[in-house]
């Protein structure tokens, strides 16, 4: 009788221990974070800061700890810039990698690709791209971190109304962002009393833009120019601009809020002025600013990791997953439902981009005043009084 109580109670420990062991592997279950960015490409210099921000935060928190007591799990692919290839990575990352959550892709096309995807499948998804197109109307899954093209043409708007500009040329890429951007410029002009007496596009790919800036040279009447892209598109701009030794005010929108910009329009770009993230002038933010801690430690952490500068697609990929990390975190779980809803419940993150206030009618969360007014001097970022 003790023989067979004893090998009852040696089972009943096995089977505890088994079960014990089983709940614990369980609870080590990586979170999975999917991404889809344009690490290489025409919008590498969105994608690639974009990605090792990604890493670098993944890395720090898993060190701390983890989520929820569990690791996180990176999965991630390069689109290349290609839209296309962003709609196959995402039905792979939610297909095949079954991934809790989707933080990217970079650019609008990518984005919009995904957005039919994770509506579909029902996977929380934080876009790192600009046009309102992404969060107006509202899509239940889908959320963004960066200020939207419609809020950056306004703030350039009122930028050009405290100069006294009223006639403005617009030159657009012919992408995503640049469609967008394009039409919401023509759509809140006259609400700042703004009249576009030239439209001009570009391509993505082109290598020279001297004969739309000649256009715009010869049109009567242009008090300054508003260009509207990203990537490499911009840079030529600039360049071709003092090339032709055009001396209007030019402006740019936030896709090209980095150094890089600044590197390869050399020259060129001194005096452009353009709305972005406080990020890139964390420094010389006031000492009560809300947003200096987060960025200046932001700015610190990835230069010590790859010595290079920050940008503010870096930034909102910090953004992107450090409200995703909060969202599982007051979700409890990894369930899907949750931790959209957790998302969409965010509010008072201060982040990079702003403090972000998102509800069911507004998930981006960020209102103009996020947006800084940046002017290059001397070839650095400079804040516009």
């Amino acid at each position: 009788m003790k023989q067979a109580f004893r090998k009852l109670a040696s089972a009943t420990v096995a089977t505890v221990a088994a079960l014990g062991f089983v709940a614990s592997a369980q609870a080590a279950d990586p979170i999975k974070i999917g991404s889809v960015l344009s690490v290489t490409g025409p919008a590498a210099f969105l994608g690639d800061p974009e990605l090792k921000t990604l890493q670098i935060y993944v890395d720090k928190i898993n060190k701390e700890g983890g989520v929820l007591g569990r690791p996180l799990q990176l999965v991630h692919y390069d689109d290349g810039s290609d839209a296309n290839k962003a709609n196959s990575f995402g039905k792979r990352l939610i297909d095949d990698d079954k991934v809790d959550l989707i933080v990217g892709g970079t650019t609008t096309g990518a984005t919009m690709s995904m957005v039919p995807l994770v509506e579909r499948a029902g996977v929380p998804f934080i876009s790192l791209a600009g046009a309102v197109v992404i969060v107006e109307p509202v899509k239940k899954w889908v959320f963004k971190t960066p200020h939207t093209d419609r809020m950056a043409a306004e703030k350039v708007f009122e930028d050009m109304k405290k100069r006294g500009i009223s006639k403005v040329a617009l030159l657009s890429e012919t992408s995503g962002f640049g469609g967008s951007g394009k039409k919401e410029t023509e759509g809140v002009a006259g609400k700042y009393g703004i009249t576009l007496v030239a439209n001009e596009t570009y391509g993505p790919k082109d290598t020279d833009m001297s004969p739309q800036l000649t256009k715009i040279k010869n049109t009567a009447g242009v008090q300054a120019v508003f260009v509207f892209g990203l990537g490499q598109g911009p840079a030529i701009v600039t360049k071709n601009y003092k090339q032709l030794g055009i001396a209007l005010p030019l402006y740019h929108a936030h896709g090209v809020a980095s150094e890089e910009f600044i590197k390869l329009a050399g020259p060129a770009a001194e005096g452009v002025r353009l709305p972005a993230a406080a990020l890139l002038v964390a420094n010389k933010l006031d000492a009560n600013d809300a947003q200096k801690p987060v960025a200046q430690g932001y700015a610190k952490t990835f230069h010590d990791a790859t010595k290079q500068d920050v940008s503010t697609f870096g930034g909102h990929a910090y953004d992107g997953l450090m409200l995703a990390v909060d969202a599982l975190k007051r979700a409890g779980s990894t369930d899907k439902a949750k931790v959209r809803d957790a998302i969409e419940a965010t509010k008072g993150y201060v982040g990079t981009g702003g403090k972000v206030n998102m509800s069911p009618t507004d998930h981006m969360g960020l209102d103009l005043s996020a947006f800084r007014m940046l002017e290059i001097k001397n070839g650095d970022w400079t804040l516009v009084n």
